[in-house]
Formats: C-alpha cells, sequence, structure tokens
C-alpha cells in the first residue's frame, strides 16, 4: 500500500461517479480490490453493458494489476467511442501503451490528442523522450541502497530532522483494532531513525514529538526556521473521524511545535492534502491536493505563509510542473523543485523530476532522473542534502523488485546535485521598421556543428522559447517568406543565468525596397561621390553598410548596381567615371562579406540617362545638376522574395 494509493483512494471517492448499489465490481473498485473487481465487473457485463466509467474503471483496474495489454485494449475502445476522454485516462491509456507497444505508438496516440493538451505538456514529453531515448538525462552515478529501517508493510515519505531521518509507515503496532481496511495494514503513522556515517538508519521507533491518533498521520516535515513539524493526518475531533454532507472523510495538514501544541494549516472536509514542504528562503508551503481546477489528478500548489501561518489562496504551479497524472511529494534544493509524477513519458508508474527556478518566476522543462534513481516501479518522496562527509546523501521511496516490503526508502549518496541543467532561450520577432510582432516566423537553434536541435514557429504574437540542454555555444537563426533571415551565434558560460532573451528583428521586404525610375530599388539616403573620384566617403560607407546588413538579412537577393553623372564633362570620361564608382561599391561589398553571386549586375551610365533637361548645352541650377547625379541599387528577383 502506497500514499499514492491512499491519494486515489480519496481522489475517487471525491471524483468518480458513486459506486451502483447493485454492482460488486464498483464495490471492489473503491476498496482497491482490483483483482476482484476485473472479475465482478466482468461478470455484470455479461448481463448488461457497463456504464462509461465502469468500463473506465475495469481499465483501471487491468492497469493497477499490470495487465497492461488489457488495459490499453479497454482505453483505446473507450478513446475511440468517446475522444474527448479526460485528460486523466489520455494519460493512462499513453501508459499502458508504452508499455506494451513502445515509444512510437505512444507518440502516435499523442499526436492525436495533441490538441487537447497543453503546449508546456508536448514540449515536456519531446524533451524528456528525447533525452531517455539517448541516456541524457542523467550522467551522474548513484550509490543506491535499501535502508536497514524497512518492513515487510510499506515505508515511505522520508524527511530529514535533525540527525535522525522521519517516515511514514503502514507496519504493525501490536494490535488489531488500527487496522485501515483499504490497506489491511495498520493506520499509518510516523517513525524516527538516526542517521548513521553511512548513511543507512538505525532500527527506527515511533515518533513521539505529535500528538497520538487513531488514524493516519503521515507525510512528515522538519521545518527547522519554525522548529515545527507540518504533516498530513486524517480529518478528525475529539478522536472522531469528520465527514462532509457527502459523507466523505478527507486528509488535512496540520503542524506542532516544539512544545506539542497543534494546530491545522490546511483542512477541507471536501478536499484532501498531501505531502507537505516548507520553504524557509521564500515562505511558501508546497502541497500536493486534488482541487477541481487542477490539471489532473493531485497537483503541486503553494501558500504564503507569514511565520508558519497561511496568508494565501493556494496557487498552482502550472502546465509545466502539473499534468493530466498525478504530482506528489514536492522537495526544493539548491534552486530546483523535485516531485514525482506519474505522467506517461517516465520509466515507470511513478518517477522522479526536477525542475529549476527561473528568474522570472517560470519553470524549466521538469526532467526524469534517469535509471538509478526511477525504475519501471514506482519511485517517489525524493529528499537531499549536502553530506557531512562529502558530496550529496538522500532519500526516496519505491516499491521495485527486491525490496522487503510494498514500498521500501532507499537511501543514496552521489557526488553532484541530481538533474540536468537547461537552457532556455525565448523572445519575440519584430519588425525593425514598424516596431509590429511577427507571427508564424520559423525560428531554428543550431549546434556547433549547424545541426538543427529544435525548430519552433512564433505565435500570434510574435513570441518563441526554446528549451534545451545546457551548452556553451549555440545559434539561432529565423526566417519567414517575404521577410528577411536571422542568423547569430551565441557563447554562454556555465555560470550564466539560465534564460537568454533575445529580439529578433527581422525586416520585411517591401519595408527596405521603393519604387524609383520604373524599378524596385533598396530604400538608401542618396549619396554623392567627390567630384571626378570614385572615392567611397565616410558618408557612402554608412549607406552601403545597410546594403551589406539587407543581404545578411535577405542572402538570397540579387542586386543591380547603376551609377549616374549629371552632363558636364564628356560623355566618355562620363561613361568611364560612373563605371569606376559603381565598380568601387561592388568592391566594397565584396570586401564586406556580400556574396559575388548577389550582385548580378555592375554598370555606369554616365550621363545617358538624366532624369531632367539639364544636357550639354543647356544652362542648370546646380541642384538641377545633382538630380542627374545618383547611384541606384535595383533589386532584381523582389517578385520571388515577396511570395
Amino acid at each position: 500500500m502506497k500514499l499514492r494509493n491512499i491519494i486515489l483512494f480519496f481522489l475517487m471517492s471525491s471524483t468518480l461517479t458513486f459506486a451502483q448499489k447493485d454492482s460488486k465490481g464498483d464495490f471492489y473498485f473503491f476498496e482497491y480490490a482490483y483483482k476482484d473487481a476485473i472479475r465482478e465487473y466482468n461478470k455484470e457485463s455479461i448481463k448488461k453493458n457497463l456504464t462509461k466509467q465502469q468500463y473506465l474503471n475495469l481499465a483501471d483496474s487491468y492497469l493497477k494489476t499490470g495487465n497492461f495489454k488489457k488495459a490499453s485494449e479497454l482505453y483505446i475502445d473507450s478513446y475511440a467511442k468517446d475522444s474527448l476522454l479526460a485528460n486523466t485516462y489520455i494519460n493512462k491509456l499513453l501508459l499502458s501503451i508504452g508499455k506494451t507497444d513502445g515509444l512510437e505508438k505512444v507518440k502516435y496516440y499523442l499526436s492525436k490528442s495533441s490538441s487537447f493538451l497543453s503546449k508546456e505538456l508536448l514540449e515536456n514529453a519531446d524533451f524528456n523522450f528525447e533525452l531517455i531515448e539517448n541516456n541524457q538525462n542523467s550522467n551522474l552515478d548513484f550509490y543506491v541502497f535499501n535502508c536497514y529501517l524497512n518492513s515487510p508493510q510499506s515505508d515511505f515519505s522520508p524527511a530529514f530532522y535533525k540527525d535522525e531521518l522521519l517516515f511514514t509507515s503502514g507496519r504493525q503496532k501490536g494490535d488489531k483494532k488500527g487496522i485501515y481496511k483499504p490497506s489491511g495494514e495498520s493506520y499509518l503513522d510516523i517513525y524516527s531513525g538516526t542517521i548513521q556515517a553511512d548513511g543507512d538508519i538505525t532500527i527506527p521507533k515511533i515518533f513521539t514529538k505529535i500528538p497520538s491518533s487513531n488514524f493516519h498521520k503521515a507525510t512528515p516535515f522538519y521545518a527547522q526556521d519554525l522548529n515545527n513539524i507540518i504533516y498530513m493526518l486524517s480529518n478528525a475531533d475529539d478522536g472522531e473521524l469528520l465527514f462532509d454532507k457527502n459523507g466523505k472523510n478527507t486528509l488535512a495538514i496540520g503542524s506542532v511545535n516544539e512544545k506539542g501544541k497543534f494546530q491545522y494549516l490546511l483542512r477541507d472536509l471536501s478536499t484532501s492534502f498531501y505531502y507537505p514542504f516548507y520553504e524557509a528562503k521564500t515562505g511558501r508551503l508546497y502541497f500536493a491536493a486534488n482541487f477541481e481546477n487542477g490539471y489532473g489528478g493531485t497537483d503541486i500548489y503553494y501558500v504564503n505563509t507569514n511565520s508558519g501561518q497561511i496568508m494565501s489562496a493556494p496557487t498552482n504551479l502550472g502546465p509545466r510542473i502539473n499534468t493530466p497524472g498525478n504530482e506528489i511529494a514536492p522537495f526544493v534544493f539548491d534552486g530546483s523543485l523535485y516531485f514525482s509524477s506519474d505522467i506517461f513519458y517516465g520509466l515507470g508508474g511513478m518517477d522522479i523530476y526536477t525542475s529549476n527556478f527561473q528568474s522570472d518566476g517560470s519553470f524549466s522543462i521538469p526532467v526524469n532522473l534517469g535509471k538509478g534513481i526511477n525504475s519501471v516501479s514506482d519511485d517517489f518522496g525524493f529528499i537531499i542534502k549536502k553530506d557531512k562527509a562529502e558530496g550529496l546523501l538522500g532519500y526516496f521511496s519505491s516499491n521495485r523488485e527486491g525490496g522487503k516490503g510494498n514500498d521500501d526508502i532507499y537511501g543514496f549518496k552521489v557526488s553532484d546535485k541530481p538533474g540536468l541543467k537547461t537552457l532556455v532561450i525565448k523572445g519575440t520577432v519584430a519588425n525593425p521598421v514598424k516596431g509590429n510582432s511577427i507571427d508564424n516566423v520559423v525560428v531554428n537553434i543550431l549546434d556547433s556543428n549547424n545541426q538543427v536541435l529544435k525548430q519552433v514557429v512564433t505565435d500570434q504574437n510574435g513570441n518563441y522559447q526554446f528549451e534545451i540542454p545546457f551548452r556553451s555555444t549555440y545559434t539561432i537563426t529565423a526566417s519567414k517568406k517575404g521577410h528577411g533571415n536571422f542568423s547569430k551565434s551565441f557563447t554562454v558560460n556555465e555560470e550564466a543565468n539560465q534564460i537568454q532573451n533575445l529580439t529578433i528583428n527581422l525586416p520585411y521586404i517591401q519595408d527596405i525596397v521603393e519604387e524609383k525610375e520604373n524599378k524596385t530599388v533598396l530604400k538608401l539616403k542618396k549619396f554623392y561621390f567627390t567630384a571626378g573620384a570614385n572615392i567611397i566617403s565616410p558618408e557612402i560607407v554608412a549607406e552601403l553598410d545597410k546594403v551589406v546588413a539587407i543581404v545578411g538579412n535577405f542572402p538570397k537577393i540579387k542586386l543591380k548596381i547603376e551609377t549616374h553623372t549629371n552632363s558636364r564633362g564628356s560623355n566618355t570620361a562620363n561613361l568611364a567615371l560612373s563605371q569606376s564608382r559603381s565598380d568601387a561599391i561592388k568592391k566594397y561589398l565584396l570586401n564586406k562579406g556580400v556574396s559575388k553571386d548577389n550582385i548580378i549586375n555592375v554598370v555606369g551610365y554616365g550621363e545617358t540617362k538624366l532624369v531632367n533637361q539639364c544636357k550639354d548645352g543647356v544652362f542648370c541650377l546646380e541642384f538641377l545638376h545633382n538630380q542627374n547625379e545618383r547611384t541606384l541599387i535595383s533589386v532584381l528577383n523582389y517578385d520571388e522574395l515577396i511570395e
């Protein structure tokens, strides 16, 4: 019997249809007797069709008893009849398919359901699939050991308390009265043992610093700054269980101080609260609960406190952390959140994940801690701290093969902080001329070998975001038809902020051209050469550098450079002068990195294409002569670029 089962017991009594009075299948299902439920549901289905909920209960029963093939068949059949299945069942469908048909089949059904799932969940799945397939999610060697304290019953939820380890157990206490019927074990209680130099725990004893109770006491946390023990307990007053108007009893969170004074912190007769964790730095009390507006089963929330007193309504950690599955057991260590989830992209039932707190208040993509800590079974309740000797010491719970009981507590030692460091690159793509954001831009992130790591498309507000395993160098590219291209490489160090903000300026082709003399030309300020010379002055450089930038943004652009003179001087001299000026412009552009493939034609027209009547023998004012002296850089493939 795991805490996860206790959670589901309370969940089912609050979120599912009440059992039919004449259904033994329902009775056994709600009592955790899944094998009996399977037998009775199959008997009942011969006499009449099971209800939609009973059919899903039967699928759940097969899932709980490890018959993943039968479970997947029933979930797939339910999905075929109703593609709008609750996301919690979509998760179970994907879990069972993953056990029987492999990752590709999971991805197939995931794509069919993608319109119903959050973008964060899909990103999380892609990220973790890739890491697990490539075995990238953990490069640490964990020394894992089964703790001496374990019993044949359930032992789980370790917590540090001074030099001791607190934990929850359903072990027998010597009397038959305190048996919790759904589990067949004793009501949960809190025990303690001393942590030895090797990390193992001495023979445990009942922890006596919290008030006694005939009902559940579980999942303790020692808030050192408050000197309080915070824990989960059955809702009861004066030794009697409390029930809501529907006859349901739930689990509350309470605390007791060093003087033994108890108070309830989170209590609702219709909602259960699990796995408290208090973070002294922020004053937040984290916990798991199954509020109706959550993302799936149990979600992780926090409330703000003042010296442990609740000062706010619960805040959901959001879809980056919470999923259609169950999330429990929050634990914060060194800027990272550790928690457990039975979401479909893990290794087993319940896996341990870590996510980093970002400077903007968001979370990085949760990363599965990988094999060693996680297994094909349930792994949850992760805690960690600095070891007195060296490295890090931690504990977690698991029902993996080779244990002593239903759930066992395992210790581990590791040299560095577990979890993959990631890098987040995000920002907006905007038009540098008009300032508006641009949607549907293809943005890529490339590795040092120019291989595409990920590709995204900007949303309606021009926003994009990547998250990748940390690397010191990467390149960002962006493009959209009719717009320029962007490409820039970056180098970051290990200590850098894990969020890199980058606004990408992507010009629109229409914003950089204009019509002149029946041609589409680049929009540049008019510039003049010194009389009789072809020297590129600083004034000309300023405009030609704009051309260099344009070619960088539009690498497929085809240009024609044409230079004109006024009518003063001979025709032959003016033709030669204008050609030398065009050649000088081409040379400058080539020296600045523009490819010769971008410059299709270079012409000097001299005085052959005057724009007014100032030809030889005609008196004109200076400004009229200046009108004829000009340089145009035409775009020859404009129609191709704008399509």
